[in-house]
């Protein structure tokens, strides 16, 4: 049976267009820029502030009611329900610790019946984080057991082929993917059930 590994903030949910919205915007009216003007990942750059000042405006939103209960994507969803069972399944995300047990009750909220295994790779380190692993590829070479890489990050998308996973990259504003969310689950979908 193959084993699935999915990134989950930007493809399980909307994590950076719900912020954008509802975080940013809101606090920057004067911004004129459109989400899909967000070229790079994280988009200091893009929004012309320091890394500092989005990765605080992230993790503010990170903690509100409205990132804990976010919807997540309809179509994926609706795949898991279809194709799930035919694989295991994985969630990875790379984000503070101290947003991890809200997300972690996120993914097993609404993807519980198949995900049954959750992992983090801190995005940020303090002198009292232990560090097992600096990057999502360290921890899929750690894991071993992954077999297709789900992620809108190039990065961890040339990690993981670095490795001999198969990978999918769905479209974002920050990728050069055309890959559509659609046509990413139709590949799955058709994947055959053992490696």
């Amino acid at each position: 049976m193959l084993t699935l590994v999915w990134d989950v903030d930007d493809v399980l949910n909307d994590l950076m267009h719900q912020w954008f919205h509802c975080q940013w915007m809101p606090d920057h009216p004067e911004c004129r820029l459109r989400f899909e003007d967000l070229s790079c990942n994280p988009p200091h750059a893009a929004l012309g502030v320091s890394r500092e000042e989005y990765l605080t405006s992230m993790d503010l939103f990170r903690r509100t009611n409205r990132a804990k209960e976010m919807e997540p994507n309809p179509e994926v969803v609706a795949w898991f329900f279809q194709y799930g069972a035919r694989f295991r399944h994985v969630a990875l995300t790379a984000r503070p610790l101290a947003t991890a047990p809200d997300v972690a009750s996120w993914v097993f909220k609404y993807f519980g019946l198949w995900i049954r295994t959750f992992g983090v790779v801190p995005s940020r380190h303090d002198a009292d984080t232990p560090l097992y692993d600096l990057t999502k590829g360290e921890y899929l070479r750690w894991l071993r057991s992954g077999d297709v890489l789900i992620d809108d990050s190039s990065e961890n998308i040339s990690q993981a082929a670095g490795l001999g996973m198969r990978v999918l990259q769905p479209a974002q504003p920050w990728n050069n993917s055309e890959l559509t969310m659609q046509a990413l689950l139709h590949q799955l979908a058709t994947m055959p059930e053992n490696r």
